[in-house]
């Protein structure tokens, strides 16, 4: 009898708490499992594994604890436990603390203290680098459709390069080969 009294207030509790906040939150559990989508592979990989997220529940499960958990903290705090953070990458010379905020990251060396910044600027569909010893943050990428983006080349200039193998290929060997004229 105790259970059921127990199972009924949690119900009404977390109901309760759904109309009580008035908040719709920022789903930033979703959204970064959706943003991961996105990274994994062309347009079609990304709708297999949008599709098999379906079916094993994961968005349906992460929609879940962003409405009853997540975004309530969110409202109450005024921060999202999951939306940024700091994250120490393991690498193979040294560890680096990744701060995220809303507009980038800052990548900062446990060996030395050098630090990168990162930005996207959503308005004009750009990511930028900027360091300490530099006076404009320098744009490395620019989104211009789901099949292609401009990249900075060794040269300075911006260059499209195709999103599918061959596109990322010929930019890599493009990289290398110019990494290996500035070694000599």
């Amino acid at each position: 009898m105790k259970r059921k009294y127990f199972l009924v207030g949690m119900v009404l509790a977390l109901a309760g708490s759904m109309l009580t906040t008035s908040c719709i939150g920022s789903f930033a559990l979703t959204n970064k499992i959706l943003s991961w989508n996105h990274s994994v592979g062309n347009k079609f990989v990304n709708e297999l594994v949008f599709i098999a997220f379906w079916i094993v529940p994961v968005y349906e499960v992460s929609a879940l604890a962003d409405v009853l958990v997540i975004n309530s903290i969110e409202f109450w705090s005024g921060n999202n436990p999951v939306a940024c953070g700091r994250s120490v990458i393991e690498g193979q010379d040294g560890r680096y603390l990744v701060d995220c905020d809303k507009n980038g990251y800052t990548i900062t060396s446990e060996n030395d203290g050098s630090t990168v910044r990162l930005d996207f600027n959503a308005d004009a569909q750009t990511w930028s680098v900027r360091t300490p010893s530099m006076d404009e943050p320098v744009v490395f990428m620019t989104m211009i459709d789901d099949n292609s983006v401009d990249m900075i080349g060794i040269d300075g200039e911006m260059h499209r390069v195709s999103l599918d193998a061959q596109g990322v290929l010929a930019y890599q060997e493009q990289a290398a080969s110019a990494a290996m004229l500035a070694t000599r």
